[in-house]
């Protein structure tokens, strides 16, 4: 037996004072945009990182800094470019719902850089190095295929030992070389059915006085967190959260997420809630810490997580979520991300505006390359884009998308000397392989175009999980008043993609490349 598993009741602590007085407080969730799979921990300056997932998205695993684990600005990425093989070009097939999963990242202060790891395709892990978190980050190593840390977490420990543990239903820890880029060895130390289920994931290990720990859940509903005196166990567990109510109206319950210990001493969970269509949102709760060693789950009065409690940490300022990017400089900012890795050649960030050249002839949106995407913001998000289309060649087809495995969009169609804006509904993927079953239906056209060929097109969404789901598109000729054009598209809600909607800008080609759009702004709020 590698586990032993005592009987135990689910013990929820309800907030009848806080854990320290503070008048400050926070609501969930922290950051109202979809970063999922959160692997956190204290940095060498005291501040503290959040790595996520984004998946198919390039770069890949964001990285978000906080000062008070409440306010929280995206920084970086670990993974510069998606290098896994063709399919991440979208050049040889695609690579939809592959690439960066839960991962997880780590400083090292014996060697001064930071560690990230993450397994791909469920078969190569990779680690990447970086003597500043916010990069430049390198490929140091991988692992032999097959040697898959899935749903990692890595420990330091006191004497400097890096341990990951990985696996579901099965889980492992595994010992790194001196240098952090091999395996020493690995050991089978729990099962998911040590606790009567069929699967546990999302691993995270942590060291607390003398104690080893493992955070980890079944999927849907329970964190378990299991304690050791070694590393290899033998471990005993515990339910932290059993499908405890969400602070997001209609979202799912957080069960999945990272420990981390505050610089006041006191401990917090963060989590997730499922609530499409934003997506995977990060929820922040205390938890404290029982006479039997255990953590325990500190719930709002009604017994679910709360929408509410006292602020870690003396709240700091962060650069607002939502604002308007008008691409100064020659560089893309951390908040876009690309649908798979983008053709270098054919864009251009220049002072004051983003040149989309066509990369890829298609009549398919989800086989173009070079859709560049941004989080949506916010129960109500609006993007709005102004965008010069003078340059466009003929078929070729640019847009703002609410950009997701049901996509609709608004956009300039070129078709000769004819320029028609149209609302294309229900661009559809299905979800097994991610293969395109519908390419969409036009719902509305207008051909009054803009002589000087310059337009503003907005997306404006109802992302709560409780409501209408509705996306509704409109557009400007002059930036200050908007007509709506077609009917609202209703968003998809399924689990299955796991990433959350985005607005995605895309330029492709139908009959040659050559054209290209200018981006000269987008706003979102």
């Amino acid at each position: 037996m590698y586990a032993k598993v005592p009987t135990y009741e689910v013990y929820i602590v309800i907030v009848d004072h806080p854990i320290q007085e503070r008048a400050e407080t926070f609501q969930n969730p922290v950051v109202y945009e979809d970063f999922a799979d959160n692997d956190v921990s204290v940095g060498p300056d005291g501040l503290y990182y959040f790595s996520a997932s984004n998946m198919h998205y390039s770069p890949g695993a964001p990285i978000l800094r906080s000062g008070d684990l409440v306010n929280w600005e995206l920084i970086g990425h670990s993974v510069p470019s998606l290098n896994f093989g063709e399919k991440y070009n979208l050049t040889n097939g695609h690579a939809y719902r592959g690439g960066t999963w839960a991962s997880t990242m780590r400083f090292r202060e014996s060697t001064g850089l930071w560690y990230w790891i993450g397994c791909v395709d469920f078969w190569v892990t990779y680690i990447y190095t970086a003597k500043d978190v916010t990069g430049p980050w390198t490929r140091a190593a991988a692992l032999p295929g097959g040697t898959c840390y899935y749903d990692c977490g890595l420990l330091i420990d006191d004497d400097d030992t890096m341990y990951v543990v990985y696996g579901a239903t099965d889980v492992s820890v595994a010992q790194l070389s001196e240098d952090g880029l091999s395996q020493v060895q690995t050991k089978h130390i729990f099962s998911a059915s040590d606790v009567g289920k069929d699967g546990i994931e999302g691993n995270r290990m942590y060291k607390k006085d003398g104690l080893y720990y493992i955070l980890d859940d079944h999927p849907g509903d329970i964190t378990y967190i299991w304690k050791s005196e070694s590393p290899w166990g033998p471990y005993e567990s515990k339910i932290l959260v059993d499908a405890v109510k969400s602070p997001v109206s209609n979202g799912g319950a957080p069960h999945q997420g990272s420990l981390i210990q505050a610089s006041t001493g006191d401990w917090y969970y963060m989590s997730f809630t499922w609530a499409y269509p934003n997506g995977r949102m990060p929820v922040l709760a205390p938890i404290k810490w029982g006479n039997d060693s255990f953590p325990y789950f500190v719930a709002d009065e009604a017994g679910g997580w709360g929408s509410s409690y006292p602020a870690p940490l003396p709240l700091k300022t962060v650069k607002e979520w939502t604002r308007t990017d008008t691409f100064d400089g020659d560089t893309l900012g951390p908040d876009w991300e690309w649908n798979h890795n983008p053709d270098e050649t054919k864009y251009k960030v220049t002072n004051g505006g983003v040149i989309l050249s066509t990369a890829t002839i298609t009549d398919d949106l989800y086989a173009a390359r070079n859709t560049l995407t941004h989080r949506i913001h916010g129960e109500f998000p609006v993007g709005t884009l102004e965008v010069d289309f003078s340059n466009m060649a003929d078929g070729d087809r640019f847009g703002l998308a609410a950009f997701r495995d049901r996509t609709a969009y608004i956009g300039i169609h070129r078709d000769g000397a004819e320029y028609t804006l149209s609302v294309v509904h229900n661009i559809t993927q299905e979800e097994s392989a991610w293969n395109t079953t519908s390419k969409g239906t036009i719902v509305a056209a207008l051909t009054d175009i803009p002589i000087d060929k310059t337009i503003w097109l907005r997306a404006s969404l109802d992302a709560r999980a409780s409501g209408s789901y509705a996306a509704n598109f409109s557009y400007s000729t002059d930036g200050q008043t908007f007509t709506q054009l077609g009917t609202p598209y209703t968003m998809w809600t399924n689990w299955a993609y796991f990433m959350g909607y985005r607005f995605g800008i895309f330029n492709y080609a139908t009959k040659e490349l050559g054209g290209s759009v200018r981006v000269l702004s987008f706003t979102s709020a």
